[in-house]
């Protein structure tokens, strides 16, 4: 991974300069100016530094950069100084050729590293609830639990992605209570989940229903009551099978599903063995205070008064259940930004019982997936579901490519992997923390800042090279051509991808990967890729759009965006 290597080379040398000069040592940043015309990299250490002597900066800056003169690596150019103390390093056209020719030499490895090699992560994410539907809010957790996972593979770790669903809890209860009241049949997931909806409803409203609904969960949990039995084992076989349909859909695999009705016991029985001591009896049930530890935490109930585990209770069993299924050094849990306090709590009380898994478990909270209407409740019914989303833009996709030169809405695949694209890019365009109103047509926009964007760049790049091909032109770059800043930015990525794991940022490949295309469109308008009367140019210049298509593929791979070879 040439390019995070170049910025630790500069940053070693512009070290040893300080300790040429008996300087000390400061924090500093090596990194990329705004303007290109300012060179490759750039660092703001004789500014750090002549803030500690009180001297003047401009004045340091030619000091050092004097003092760097003297081991220039090979690959710069030229060191120079600009207002008000920045040094700067212009690369040689050398070092740009090289990197080229390493992105076509490396093909789909081309951006992984071995950072974290030897490292093993467990990811947990997506976690929608049997008996529920799968709403728009588990395909922003899919997203965002997904790219993160390809990240951390991308820099070398071992990962496992894992669910956790709940599969037992007074949610089921509701669903199980109101088919056995009204004995509506159960055909599809649809029908688990109306009844669901139903059944909270009437909870809400009647006291002889919320009663029957205490009992049910009673039983459900002992696994005393055989029609209860039946009736639970049907609607969480067609609601898993169900999500297991999407998850094709969604590109996503998982090596591990963990489930309530295992954690639930476990859990329970850790809450009991450190009670009293660190839990404590409140009113019939057992509680964490966590006002006790720090302020900013409250109490949370582990225990219920009828003796059964809350989620509390259950996601310690989970984090202990985890290890012991696959003996982690990184545990990564992704969840809405709704349970932020609550798992604040929660890693509060780990800590105490397991400090070292509390140490390496990683909460990441993330925003709402909204659509213009508003926000959704599957208690209430009024919820949207990821199917009826990814229906919705692929049927904009479809009236879309109908208007086009080539009508290509007949290929199902193909629009599904757009409509996926599309929303999955709509998540990541932005940090992971942040809600997003999802806007139907720029999400389906093939002309900038969308997923259908990035894809259709890519199949472009592909018809070039299919044109080149016919025409006997083969993609080689041409020795000392002049470098372009396309093909400059295109030897980023690897360091991108570097970057997005060092600050959890998906959103920092897209917009790399968004760059990148608005450049190369740039490029085609300006240039005539394909001309058999300049075949050795042409031969360049298709070079460089493979190289991009490349950068393309993998960036979105990494994101779990699909690349269609034609659009």
């Amino acid at each position: 991974m040439i390019q995070p290597m170049v910025s630790s080379d500069l940053r070693g040398i512009i070290e040893k300069a300080l300790k040429n000069l008996a300087m000390e040592q400061v924090d500093f940043a090596v990194e990329h100016p705004e303007e290109m015309s300012h060179g490759d990299y750039a660092t703001n250490v004789a500014m750090v530094s002549a803030k500690a002597l009180k001297t003047n900066p401009l004045e340091l800056a030619e000091k050092i950069k004097e003092e760097l003169e003297k081991e220039k690596p090979d690959f710069v150019e030229k060191i120079e100084v600009a207002k008000p103390g920045f040094i700067n390093f212009t690369f040689k056209d050398s070092f740009f050729a090289g990197e080229m020719a390493n992105i076509l030499d490396k093909a789909d490895e081309f951006g992984k590293n071995e950072k974290l090699s030897g490292q093993k992560t467990i990811i947990e994410y997506t976690d929608p609830n049997p008996f529920k539907e799968f709403h728009i809010g588990h395909t922003m957790s899919n997203t965002i639990g997904e790219a993160i996972s390809r990240i951390i593979e991308w820099n070398g770790a071992e990962v496992r992605r894992a669910c956790y669903q709940g599969d037992k809890g007074i949610h089921v209860a509701r669903a199980v209570a109101h088919k056995i009241k009204t004995k509506v049949e159960w055909r599809t997931e649809k029908d688990v989940a109306l009844s669901y909806s139903e059944g909270s409803k009437l909870y809400e409203t009647d006291e002889d229903f919320k009663k029957f609904v205490v009992e049910v969960n009673k039983k459900i949990y002992s696994e005393t009551d055989t029609e209860i039995n039946e009736v639970y084992m049907l609607g969480r076989g067609l609601t898993l099978e169900y999500f297991e349909k999407l998850y094709k859909v969604l590109g996503t695999r998982f090596d591990y599903y963990f489930f309530e009705s295992t954690t639930g016991e476990f859990g329970k029985a850790l809450v009991h063995k450190h009670t009293p001591g660190i839990f404590e009896e409140s009113e019939g049930a057992i509680v964490f205070r966590g006002e006790k530890r720090d302020t900013k935490l409250h109490t949370r109930v582990f225990i219920n008064k009828e003796g059964i585990p809350t989620y509390e209770a259950k996601e310690l069993g989970l984090a202990k259940i985890k290890y012991d299924t696959y003996s982690h050094d990184i545990s990564i849990v992704v969840t809405g930004n709704e349970v932020n306090d609550y798992f604040k709590v929660l890693m509060s009380a780990l800590s105490e019982i397991f400090p070292n898994l509390a140490k390496n478990t990683k909460h990441i909270g993330h925003g709402m997936l909204r659509l213009p209407t508003g926000k959704m409740s599957s208690r209430t019914g009024d919820v949207i579901t990821a199917e009826s989303l990814i229906r919705a833009v692929s049927e904009k996709v479809k009236e879309k490519m109908k208007k086009s030169d080539r009508d290509l809405s007949s290929d199902e695949s193909l629009v599904s992997d757009i409509a996926v694209g599309a929303i999955r890019y709509s998540i990541l365009r932005q940090a992971p923390g942040r809600d997003v109103i999802f806007d139907f047509e720029k999400a389906i926009s093939f002309e900038g800042d969308s997923g259908p964007y990035l894809q259709y760049t890519n199949a472009r790049i592909n018809s070039l090279l299919e044109k080149g091909k016919e025409m006997g032109i083969n993609p080689v770059f041409k020795k000392d051509e002049s470098v372009s800043v396309l093909e400059k930015i295109l030897v980023r990525f690897p360091e991108v991808v570097a970057e997005a794991y060092e600050n959890t940022a998906p959103h920092a490949i897209v917009t790399y990967l968004t760059e990148v295309a608005g450049l190369f469109n740039a490029f085609y308008a300006n240039n005539q890729i394909v001309d058999l009367e300049k075949k050795e140019i042409s031969a360049h210049r298709l070079a460089i759009a493979l190289s991009t298509g490349q950068v393309l593929k993998n960036g979105l791979s990494v994101l779990g965006i699909s690349s269609p070879e034609k659009m």
